[in-house]
């Protein structure tokens, strides 16, 4: 049997292999900080967020009420689809075009940095928190971990397409050290704590 080159190189990258190691141990770093909900609203308004401790998806509603009025809403949260105007027709991405907030709900947060959790099966569609002038994220207070190191290991076997860490409004400060927000995305970002 004739090997080819492709054969051959492949052949020799097999029998060439490193022999397996352990992955190294991983330091946990515990947090100097108890109040996860305190410790993550502090963070989220240091990177340019807003938060707001709701208690039902009405009082959601009222606050986006009397921040953005009658502008085009859209939402993915199930419970707000009856209380939200959202003035679009969903068919595809193209729908977002002119699209002035996104609220979506979000499986957790991370207390350290401030960063929120979300997959695609909440956002029906990728571009939803990309592509919208504000982002609005819901999260329940039980739902949020103490650090990265945390939230990995709750969402490292779990099975999912498309995800993100969503941390602050886009911000950049590139040019002169200058920041600017809402460079490639939401020009704010509102986080409800909603607790049950």
């Amino acid at each position: 049997m004739v090997m080819h080159s492709r054969e051959k190189i492949l052949d020799a990258v097999k029998r060439n292999q490193p022999e397996n190691t352990s992955l190294p141990a991983i330091p946990f770093f515990e947090q100097p900080f108890t109040d996860l909900a305190q410790k993550f609203s502090e963070v989220v308004q240091a990177i340019g967020g807003e938060v707001h401790p709701v208690s039902s998806y009405a009082q959601i509603n009222t606050i986006l009420k009397e921040e953005f009025g009658n502008k085009t809403i859209f939402t993915s949260a199930k419970e707000l689809t009856e209380l939200v105007d959202t003035g679009i027709t969903y068919a595809n991405a193209h729908a977002f075009a002119d699209l002035e907030l996104a609220v979506v709900e979000a499986h957790l947060a991370v207390a350290e940095n401030g960063a929120v959790w979300v997959t695609e099966d909440l956002l029906q569609e990728r571009a939803l928190p990309f592509i919208a002038q504000h982002l609005a994220l819901i999260i329940h207070p039980e739902n949020i971990v103490p650090t990265m190191h945390d939230a990995y290991a709750k969402i490292g076997t779990l099975d999912y397409g498309f995800a993100t860490f969503i941390a602050g409004p886009s911000k950049t400060a590139d040019i002169e050290q200058s920041l600017v927000l809402g460079a490639h995305g939401p020009k704010s970002l509102l986080v409800f704590l909603l607790t049950k």
